[in-house]
């Protein structure tokens, strides 16, 4: 939902920039909220339709609507401040000083690419730097963020982002002016330069290891890989299997299971399931005999629904399940899958290709 709200914010704040004014008079007041309001309207419902059409979801939350508008009027603050009017009311902004504002857009969702193909990025806005007297003095490459904002400085990757973006723009223009850039974080309409030196040599270096191997990489579970989220876990077993050697499976007021379901109830989404661990480090699932209640809502009952209607039978993967009641919750953000892991060793790999 984060990424929907997130994704409509800044498409909606794309669209005011790329607007059509054309026989509009400079001295028209009050258009902008109402124009702001309904192309949010647009990429909201466009965004909806995406969201509801995935298989992998919660459920959608229209009281975020409220906060959509309000990040996107964060948005326009932050364009405002960019030719120094932030502080003027949304209402008393005339059609002269939006296009005022556009005449100083260079690129909006400009994609960036190296002369090799090979590092690629996608900045949200490119605007021209200029003085008092109108002169150019260099770029800005803004960068929208709907996140938390920070409260001293960038993130260490937020900051590596943003340097790649004016990195892949200065390699590709040698003769461009001066390039700064920031962070644009709609939540309080605050700016957050992005600092230091360039990241293309490591960015690079980051590309050769991913290129494709024969085999799988090795695995490396622990407490940061596996320990959280991953959209992986449904497929790997090393997930489990560290789990199991650390002490932690089927432990906290979240957690990831392979589980068989024993019972069901279809009018209220009560199960009994039963705990397994694994037998080794191929995923198989080997059942514990420790059974536990669980209810199942929302999206966790569709997709376990759309399961049994398929004719799943065996281990199911539960991702993210609410424990800390006693009873478990496999709520609208839960995953709800088949356990099927992937081998990874070299038998498997080739017998299977």
């Amino acid at each position: 939902m984060a990424a929907s709200l997130g994704t409509a914010v800044h498409a909606s704040i794309e669209d005011l920039l790329n607007l059509n004014l054309d026989g509009r008079e400079g001295s028209e007041t009050g258009w902008l909220p109402l124009t702001a309001e309904g192309v949010l309207k647009t990429r909201w419902e466009e965004e909806k339709s995406v969201f509801m059409a995935t298989p992998r979801r919660p459920d959608w939350k229209d009281t975020k609507w409220s906060e959509a508008k309000k990040q996107q009027r964060g948005g326009i603050v932050l364009l405002l401040d960019h030719i120094g009017a932030k502080h003027l009311s949304h209402e008393q902004v005339t059609v002269a000083l939006w296009r005022h504002l556009q005449s100083l857009t260079i690129a909006v969702e400009g994609e960036l690419v190296t002369s090799d193909g090979r590092l690629m990025g996608r900045l949200d806005l490119l605007f021209a730097d200029v003085d008092d007297s109108g002169e150019l003095t260099g770029w800005l490459v803004a960068d929208l963020k709907t996140g938390n904002a920070p409260n001293e400085a960038l993130k260490p990757e937020v900051n590596r982002q943003l340097r790649m973006y004016r990195d892949i723009l200065l390699a590709n223009n040698p003769s461009a002016p001066p390039v700064r850039t920031e962070g644009w974080y709609t939540k309080t309409a605050t700016k957050w330069s992005a600092e230091g030196g360039s990241v293309l040599e490591h960015a690079y270096a980051a590309w050769e290891a991913t290129q494709p191997t024969t085999l799988p990489m090795d695995p490396t579970p622990g407490p940061n890989s596996c320990g959280g989220f991953c959209d992986w876990k449904a497929w790997c077993p090393h997930w489990w299997t560290w789990r199991q050697e650390s002490g932690t499976l089927h432990k906290g007021d979240f957690c990831d299971a392979v589980v068989l379901l024993h019972r069901y109830e279809p009018a209220s989404g009560a199960a009994v399931l039963e705990l397994c661990e694994p037998l080794d480090a191929t995923g198989r699932a080997i059942p514990t005999g420790h059974q536990t209640s669980a209810r199942f809502d929302g999206r966790g009952k569709e997709a376990l629904e759309a399961l049994r209607d398929d004719g799943h039978q065996g281990p199911l993967f539960l991702g993210s399940v609410m424990t800390g009641r006693g009873s478990w919750r496999v709520g609208p953000w839960c995953d709800v899958l088949p356990w099927a892991p992937f081998p990874d060793d070299e038998h498997h790999v080739r017998s299977s290709s």
